[in-house]
């Protein structure tokens, strides 16, 4: 607690003071560009990685970067992918895993997660990845069978995250983009998952554009 509070004070007599008028203006209110959903490891900073501002990005948090598909769970998921979409209106939506992922670990090794039951019942809005990795990637080692799972979990709930009637309406409207993420800690590399490639590839700037919203399926790099 004393690195957090020594923060706290830091933030506020220097960076909150250097960012006076960043504060000011959001004082009235938000209105970010994208909403990212990405996995609660303590190793992932969404505002870090993306090297955005307060303000800028709305961000869901949870092991696994999960999206429950429409009527599967009364989460906070929904409602909060709801309000951007339609109180904030933000025009991108980015799911991101990430290498290593503790989530998908436990998905792939269910013994693992006997002394959390939350976590395991949580788990089961990804086991069509947990069915994808065991009926076509079984061959694999370990390792490389974690990164397919990370992989293919991101696009499953991209899948998810078309069934919410809030997004499937801007889909249809055509005001709105999704975007599948895998981030590699080691090395700091984000991949984008590309629909006409149907693959994950380096992402660069020049590459973003709304191609990258998702259709199955994909061929998976290393990661």
């Amino acid at each position: 607690m004393k690195k957090l509070i020594h923060g706290l004070h830091h933030f506020q007599k220097h960076v909150y003071n250097s960012k006076k008028e960043l504060f000011e203006r959001l004082k009235s209110g938000q209105e970010p560009d994208a909403l990212f959903i990405t996995c609660s490891d303590s190793r992932i900073s969404p505002n870090l990685l993306t090297q955005t501002e307060p303000g800028e990005i709305f961000i869901i948090r949870n092991a696994g970067n999960i999206v429950p598909p429409h009527g599967a769970a009364n989460g906070g998921e929904a409602a909060t992918i709801e309000f951007a979409v339609k109180a904030l209106g933000v025009k991108d939506i980015i799911i991101c895993g990430h290498s290593d992922c503790g989530a998908i670990k436990g998905m792939l090794n269910p013994d693992s997660l006997s002394e959390m039951p939350h976590v395991a019942n949580w788990l089961a809005h990804a086991e069509a990845t947990c069915r994808i990795v065991h009926d076509n990637y079984s061959d694999l080692d370990d390792e490389d069978k974690l990164n397919v799972a990370i992989q293919e979990n991101v696009l499953i709930q991209l899948e998810n995250l078309r069934t919410l009637p809030c997004v499937a309406s801007r889909l249809v409207k055509g005001d709105l983009n999704l975007h599948g993420w895998v981030y590699k800690i080691r090395t700091g590399e984000v991949y984008y998952y590309d629909r006409d490639e149907s693959q994950f590839l380096p992402l660069e700037e020049a590459q973003v554009s709304a191609s990258q919203q998702t259709n199955r399926h994909t061929t998976l790099p290393s990661i």
